[in-house]
């Protein structure tokens, strides 16, 4: 819950126009509040950054006050939807079969599923980290055909490591992709692994950001607070560029 509808605007085009050369390169995610979602798509117009929301409702639309149907955000321009991130798991308290049917949901209606995963601090302590990704990733994929996936980004985020000024370092953060890629090879093929988008999201900044996309698993970023001005953010999609596969 960030920024106000004049702000939200304003960076929209200052993303618009300072990513344009990148744009050619890579694909530009930002996902709003609901509120801005539509002052956002306008001033994004022209533009080939494509816009997203930061969650959704699995029902039809209906009697379900207070949500936000997958149709709803089709009809406001959205093309993807951010799903179980780490903030509605521990806090809303969204559990692995509630993210599975709002993904399902997303699929549906052919938009793009961005479905994140990741561990608690006590997890990695534990050394439970692949086994936390597993339960996340069966949970979450559940019933989820492989002609599916072609609709689906799989973003890591290190609860320990969001909002925290944490990093995890790029070996920890390539051996978390692995193992993710290394399941999906497992549970569908190698095809369809490699094809499989695996983004990145703890504390990237421009600082770290080229680095950590140049990892063999890591396919791109999930920007948290430094996506909030476009000094911070341009960097970094300048950095996606440049580590672009």
């Amino acid at each position: 819950m960030n920024t106000v509808a004049s702000v939200a605007t304003a960076l929209a085009k200052e993303l618009a126009t300072g990513s344009a050369e990148a744009a050619k390169k890579v694909d530009i995610l930002v996902c709003p509040p609901f509120p801005y979602l539509i002052p956002v798509r306008d001033a994004l117009a022209g533009s080939a950054i494509r816009l997203g929301a930061q969650n959704a409702s699995h029902e039809a639309p209906g009697a379900f006050t207070g949500e936000t149907a997958v149709d709803m955000l089709a009809d406001c321009g959205c093309t993807s939807v951010l799903l179980g991130h780490s903030e509605r798991r521990h806090i809303m308290g969204e559990t692995d079969g509630l993210i599975n049917k709002k993904l399902k949901a997303v699929c549906a209606k052919d938009l793009q599923a961005v479905l994140c995963v990741g561990e608690l601090l006590s997890d990695r302590e534990a050394n439970q980290t692949e086994k936390v990704l597993d339960e996340q990733m069966n949970g979450g994929l559940d019933g989820v055909s492989e002609a599916d996936l072609a609709n689906i980004v799989i973003a890591y985020e290190p609860v320990w490591a969001i909002g925290t000024g944490k990093t995890a370092s790029p070996e920890q953060a390539q051996a978390a992709h692995a193992h993710l890629r290394k399941w999906l090879a497992s549970r569908y093929n190698p095809a369809a692994a490699q094809a499989m988008r695996i983004l990145y999201g703890g504390s990237v900044k421009a600082d770290n950001a080229l680095t950590l996309m140049q990892q063999t698993d890591i396919d791109g970023a999930l920007v948290g607070g430094a996506s909030l001005t476009g000094k911070a953010f341009l960097p970094i999609i300048e950095a996606a560029a440049a580590a672009s596969k």
